[in-house]
């Protein structure tokens, strides 16, 4: 999906004046301020600086990073599920968090708020115009949040244990691969070294 003129536009207002999130002036301050109270969260106050812009690099660079692991033969056999899922949960955190640094959230918000809770980081990059509304990233974010119970040991007879919701690697890792080249594609941040765009059959 293209990245509008108007997007960057809004984008080069919040870097002038800070904008409440729940202000009336942005295209998405409704959807915002539903998730607010959806979530029961302090609401945002959206500014984009140097210093986020930044660390959304960084943020950016570090899922591209991780994203060779989970693209590596070893985790690609349906036995590791759950060392996927783990792994999926840091890169897409890592990811999302690198579009909402982008679009103005700050750093200490997104480490009280979102925390590892993938699927809220997902409902409010999407609240703020990423534009990725696909239906099974939605359901494997459900799946991965919060994605550190992936990284515990749990026997197959424990009632408790996490569900993959019938995930493999197979599966995972296009669905991933293709939410990172969406923050690459909206945030413009460009790829760390040694990191280049998979062809699009690869991601199939």
């Amino acid at each position: 999906m293209p990245v509008s003129k108007s997007r960057r536009s809004l984008l080069r207002g919040l870097a002038i004046v800070p904008v409440a999130a729940s202000a009336i002036v942005l295209p998405w301050g409704g959807a915002l301020a539903a998730l607010h109270q959806r979530y029961e969260d302090e609401p945002a106050t959206l500014v984009r600086t140097k210093e986020g812009r930044s660390i959304s690099r960084f943020r950016y660079h570090n899922a591209e990073r991780w994203m060779t692991t989970l693209e590596a033969d070893f985790l690609a056999e349906p036995r590791h599920a759950k060392e996927a899922l783990h792994q999926a949960g840091f890169v897409t955190q890592q990811a999302l968090c690198a579009y909402l640094l982008d679009v103005g959230f700050a750093d200490a918000w997104n480490a009280s708020h979102i925390k590892q809770d993938i699927a809220k980081a997902l409902a409010y990059a999407n609240a703020c115009g990423f534009g990725h509304d696909c239906s099974d990233t939605a359901r494997l974010a459900g799946v991965l949040s919060p994605y550190w119970k992936w990284g515990y040991h749990y026997a197959d007879w424990e009632e408790d244990r996490p569900r993959t919701g019938d995930f493999i690697p197979a599966t995972i890792t296009p669905l991933v691969r293709a939410l990172v080249d969406r923050v690459h594609d909206v945030t413009g941040h460009p790829r760390p070294k040694g990191c280049q765009r998979r062809p699009q059959g690869a991601r199939s």
